[in-house]
């Protein structure tokens, strides 16, 4: 399944009313940390029946302060979030967002 790029807040709101579970990565398009996580998440994605979403920090840089605003986590580039019920229950941030951690934290859903 490929990683959708969300672009605005609208197309956000829509993903958390019809989605419980899902992920976010919030990437850095000139960030060589961001390009090796994004990789990483790639990995993930051809793995997980959870979807999978992207926002562009330089370009929807209002959105990913709104998100960073509504759930009380600091802004980092790049930085996975975890989504579940209209929540995040896991987030990190840099080289500890790996395939394997990301795996590690779909346990935050049972």
């Amino acid at each position: 399944m490929s990683i959708q790029v969300l672009k605005n807040e609208e197309e956000f709101n829509q993903l958390v009313q019809e989605n419980k579970d899902f992920y976010l990565l919030k990437h850095s398009l000139t960030c060589p940390v961001s390009t090796f996580v994004k990789t990483q998440f790639e990995k993930f994605n051809n793995k997980t029946e959870i979807p999978c979403y992207m926002l562009h920090v330089q370009e929807a840089r209002p959105l990913s302060n709104k998100i960073a605003e509504g759930y009380g986590i600091r802004h980092e580039s790049p930085q996975a979030l975890l989504f579940h019920g209209k929540e995040v229950v896991w987030h990190d941030s840099h080289g500890a967002v790996t395939e394997e951690a990301l795996e590690e934290s779909t346990q935050k859903l049972s």
